[in-house]
């Protein structure tokens, strides 16, 4: 058996590997021609310019048949498999270009995946099921941190945002949410279907810190300023759900938005205050100038799943 060394192949071109596929499939040049659609006389060149580039004989032709040598056996079955190669790597280029294949880094404050995480991320792997999705809970502006350093690709996240995050992050708006007060099951005032503000007032209070989400903390603080109170921080805790069993173990009260109430626990009641308030909007963030077809992808669902929040 003849070797072809994998030098020959430098300055092969892979039409040529396609017209003796084409042929050995066939073992008939017109319709191998007729499967590449071409002519039978540029397929017969073609093959006699392989076949002189690799000094070999790669088919036995007579007027009856054609038939492939044990060079031709050789050369064959390793095409098959550059031509294979090929078009996988062709489907992935195309696929990764049109945001249907790679990776993506998504930030999530812990309130998000009560509702809007799960909605979001349901439908985009339902539409892009080629995609892997990585989830990392963070709160704001460690999110907003990572997002201008690349560690992250996209982050749920409660705005306002500051300084260079303010000016190179993008946001569409995605939920609204009213506060709630979290009480134990047991507090003075968990039976009220609501309850003013103004009845927090001396409650101990269990609360995240300020630099882990300035936007949420400051909307809470400020409705206890309306209520003729500054809220007294016994506890602070980063995770929503940390700040509810902090709460049903006694060590004060909170505000949270409405989105966790769904975090159901028997130990804690979550009930509407007066006035009613929104809490920071919970928002999709992302580089802006990102060109990345897979955060423009998730950016247009966000945009379809979401249009009220506008």
């Amino acid at each position: 058996m003849a070797y072809i060394s994998p030098s020959d192949w430098s300055t092969m071109e892979l039409r040529h590997m396609r017209c003796a596929v084409a042929l050995a499939d066939t073992l008939h040049f017109g319709r191998a021609a007729k499967r590449l659609g071409i002519a039978q006389p540029p397929l017969s060149q073609q093959i006699k310019s392989l076949e002189e580039e690799l000094g070999v004989r790669l088919f036995e032709r007579s007027s009856r048949q054609v038939a492939l040598t044990l060079a031709g056996e050789a050369f064959i079955g390793e095409a098959r498999a550059i031509l294979s190669k090929v078009e996988r790597a062709t489907l992935a280029a195309r696929a990764t270009g049109r945001g249907e294949a790679g990776q993506l880094m998504i930030g999530l404050v812990g309130s998000a995946a009560a509702a809007t995480l799960p909605t979001l991320i349901r439908a985009f792997r339902r539409r892009h099921p080629g995609v892997e999705l990585r989830l990392r809970e963070l709160p704001t502006a460690s999110q907003a941190e990572q997002l201008l350093i690349g560690e992250l690709d996209a982050g749920l996240l409660r705005p306002p945002l500051a300084g260079k995050a303010a000016a190179r992050l993008s946001l569409k708006p995605l939920e609204k949410e009213a506060l709630l007060a979290v009480l134990p099951s047991d507090h003075r005032l968990a039976g009220r279907s609501s309850i003013p503000v103004s009845l927090l007032a001396g409650e101990d209070f269990v609360l995240f810190p300020r630099q882990a989400g300035p936007g949420l903390y400051d909307q809470v603080t400020s409705l206890c300023r309306r209520g003729g109170f500054v809220p007294a921080v016994a506890q602070e805790a980063v995770q929503m759900q940390t700040i509810a069993g902090l709460v049903a173990a006694g060590l004060g009260v909170s505000l949270v938005p409405a989105s966790v109430a769904r975090l159901t626990r028997p130990d804690v009641r979550f009930v509407p205050v007066t006035p009613r308030v929104h809490a920071s909007t919970l928002s999709l963030a992302w580089r802006t100038g990102d060109t990345s077809p897979l955060v423009d992808n998730l950016v247009r669902l966000a945009r379809d799943l979401f249009r009220a929040a506008q």
